[in-house]
């Protein structure tokens, strides 16, 4: 089957938190799909349903529509399943908060529902990297261990000006409690501690950062040539102390349990964890330069 019969022949997988968040940026993108390619339209209850339409896909190319959360499911199906090098994935993100969407902006895909959709039918695959646990659970962005308040940035309201507007009408406490529970929830330990983290952190086997060093955050993102990119910050008391940086194909940190955030999705505690990374192990549908 030739490139072109596989772009005008796909199944649509339509998740179902994007036809609650947004049900017209869905039917916006199945219009566009179904105007370019021959469509199989799957509507998932849940995520049993989710992997049974994508494992049944046939010899069509698999279309996520929805957020995040979505895209990483659909890769961790297939990871599993050991289809993953083998498909090329296509993505129209659509959620109810553009945060929900981040990482598969990050990757590449444009945004709004007309230009993604005109991506899959027009685009190409490209081979990324991938980093995988020791569980199995795959990341596609980024892992990220934060410490002393530095989780995520909390996201803003519409255009901006609603966070603002809320604090105006005395309902700035709501938007302190939910910072608290973000920072709480990203301590090791959920919080019962209070100061930097002690963690060993080792890039292919050599140790970074031991836990006589605390560190104030970790981060480890695929980059290319099968390599991730890493950076521990040390904690600084005084003079500034620059972060480490190294390349590496295999990453591990160890300490006290700690939380970390995987493409923006809290998991642990946990004491110990390892992330490989994968080369060109999945194949997202991205615009042509």
């Amino acid at each position: 089957m030739s490139a072109s019969d596989q772009r005008d022949d796909l199944v649509v997988i339509i998740d179902p938190v994007a036809r609650r968040a947004d049900g017209e940026s869905v039917r916006i993108a199945k219009d566009v799909l179904g105007a370019g390619a021959s469509l199989k339209v799957c509507l998932p209850e849940g995520p049993e349903e989710f992997a049974r339409a994508l494992l049944r896909r046939g010899t069509r190319r698999p279309v996520v529509v929805g957020d995040d959360a979505a895209l990483r499911r659909a890769v961790g199906v297939l990871h599993r399943e050991r289809a993953l090098g083998g498909t090329d994935l296509a993505v129209v993100p659509v959620a109810g908060v553009a945060a929900g969407v981040r990482l598969a902006r990050g990757l590449g895909v444009p945004a709004g529902a007309v230009a993604a959709a005109r991506a899959v039918l027009d685009g190409a695959p490209r081979r990324l990297d991938l980093l995988v646990d020791d569980r199995g659970e795959v990341v596609l962005g980024d892992v990220r261990i934060a410490v002393l308040g530095g989780g995520p940035a909390p996201v803003a309201g519409p255009a901006g000006g609603s966070a603002a507007a809320g604090e105006r009408h005395g309902h700035a406490w709501l938007r302190t409690c939910q910072s608290l529970v973000r920072t709480l929830g990203a301590r090791p330990g959920g919080g019962r501690g209070a100061g930097p983290a002690r963690l060993r952190v080792e890039a292919d086997g050599v140790t970074l950062v031991d836990l006589d060093q605390p560190v104030e955050g970790v981060s480890v993102v695929p980059g290319s040539g099968g390599l991730a990119r890493v950076e521990v910050r040390p904690s600084s008391v005084g003079a500034g102390i620059a972060p480490v940086r190294a390349r590496a194909r295999s990453v591990t940190v160890a300490g006290p349990d700690f939380h970390y955030h995987c493409d923006g999705a809290l998991a642990g505690p946990v004491r110990r964890r390892t992330w490989t990374v994968r080369p060109g192990a999945w194949s997202l549908t991205l615009p042509r330069p």
